[in-house]
């Protein structure tokens, strides 16, 4: 396995930072607070439009899809752009989509626009991921990318309470996820961003496929931790319409998967920096197992709802950030842009497969066929990490 960084001395400590980088980490947390209160205001204007279960979770698998189709493109797109041109751009197609969203209500013209914020979810997100990576030091490495995982979540969190705690209906809300969209990008809009690099100079390429080979317990545990932090949001939210929610209650779902993810993010980076990564792995693969065991009580118990997407959020984003803080150690020498697309890759594809799944799962077996598929999937990331000792130990990637 490779050893971990010397720790630093305090929980909190945290390296000094190009101010560049600190933008584009705020920015893109204004693009998760968007993106998680308009996705489940979208989900039940389609519930209560008499849209199915699969519909609405098709609808919100898109712009995965999108995101996993640009992953293989992004290395070229920043070599002819630059890394923060490619940043701005990404964030220039999301706005023109979430506004698009206000001028109609045709089914298929959404999925057009859903398509549309997802490649620009993707430069925007790949971009952020590789310039953490790439710019912080190894000895804070865990902090640092939990502290981002951390502003993400709170932007899971705050995002989907809005509807409720405004008393905000379908339109503001959109109009309101339009606007911080619109004020991530006008953050960036420094030339320090533009001076940010995600490569060495004269770094040799390294292929999607070889990384996803190079680490791929790494890929998968990316996998699972988006099927369960992203891809359960919009459809949870729809199911808890179903049971007769209204929309603020129901959004409020979505809001405790984000609140789950904030809290957990930078402990659990405190504890990458300390602690053998594959225990960690193990132990939210269990935990997640046993809360889709608890989700099948939800008909009965709907507080469960709740409880359930709050440990869904904070394990399922834990997985992610550890995903991401192995790559910063283990690609660093070779690609860590190539390493985070891998993540990346996965984590969309996880995003993808959650809604889609959980769709077909309740229109056809109802919240017993959800818990089942969710616990089977958690089980296969507890087996994937008994090679995860060989893995971390073996040599450069076969390119």
């Amino acid at each position: 396995m490779a050893e971990l960084s010397p720790a630093p001395r305090t929980f909190l400590s945290l390296p000094p930072l190009p101010d560049g980088l600190w933008r584009v980490m705020l920015g893109t947390a204004l693009v998760v607070f968007s993106f998680s209160l308009l996705n489940p205001v979208l989900a039940v204007r389609l519930q209560t439009g008499g849209a199915s279960a699969t519909a609405i979770g098709l609808f919100a698998t898109l712009p995965f899809v999108s995101v996993v189709a640009l992953v293989p493109w992004v290395p070229a797109l920043f070599a002819r752009l630059g890394v923060g041109r490619a940043y701005r751009l990404g964030l220039g197609l999301e706005v023109a989509a979430s506004l698009g969203y206000l001028l109609t209500d045709d089914y298929r013209l959404w999925c057009a626009l859903g398509l549309v914020s997802g490649l620009g979810a993707a430069a925007a997100w790949n971009a952020t991921e590789a310039l953490i990576a790439h710019n912080v030091p190894p000895t804070h490495r865990g902090r640092l990318t939990g502290l981002y995982q951390a502003l993400l979540g709170a932007g899971m969190a705050v995002g989907p309470m809005l509807p409720g705690l405004l008393g905000l209906g379908p339109t503001a809300a959109n109009v309101l996820a339009s606007g911080g969209l619109i004020a991530g990008l006008a953050l960036t809009l420094v030339p320090a961003v533009l001076r940010l690099r995600a490569t060495h100079e004269g770094h040799e390429g390294m292929g999607l496929l070889a990384a996803w080979r190079f680490r791929p317990e790494l890929a998968w545990a990316a996998v699972v931790g988006g099927v369960y932090e992203v891809g359960l949001g919009s459809i949870t939210t729809a199911y808890g319409s179903q049971m007769g929610l209204n929309l603020g209650a129901a959004t409020s779902i979505a809001g405790a998967l984000g609140l789950g993810s904030f809290l957990f993010q930078y402990p659990i980076g405190w504890l990458a920096d300390r602690s053998e990564p594959h225990r960690l792995f193990t132990a939210g693969a269990l935990l997640l197992a046993l809360s889709a065991a608890a989700f099948v009580g939800a008909a009965h118990w709907p507080w469960l709802l709740w409880a359930c997407a709050a440990l869904w959020g904070g394990v399922g984003g834990a997985l992610y950030t550890l995903s991401m803080i192995r790559v910063a150690h283990d690609f660093h020498a070779h690609s860590a842009l190539a390493g985070t697309s891998a993540m990346i890759a996965g984590y969309t594809l996880g995003g993808a497969l959650g809604p889609v799944c959980s769709g077909w799962a309740i229109d056809h077996f109802g919240i017993q066929g959800q818990g089942l598929w969710l616990g089977a999937l958690a089980l296969t990331l507890a087996l994937s990490q008994g090679g995860a000792r060989r893995n971390t130990a073996m040599g450069g990637p076969d390119r």
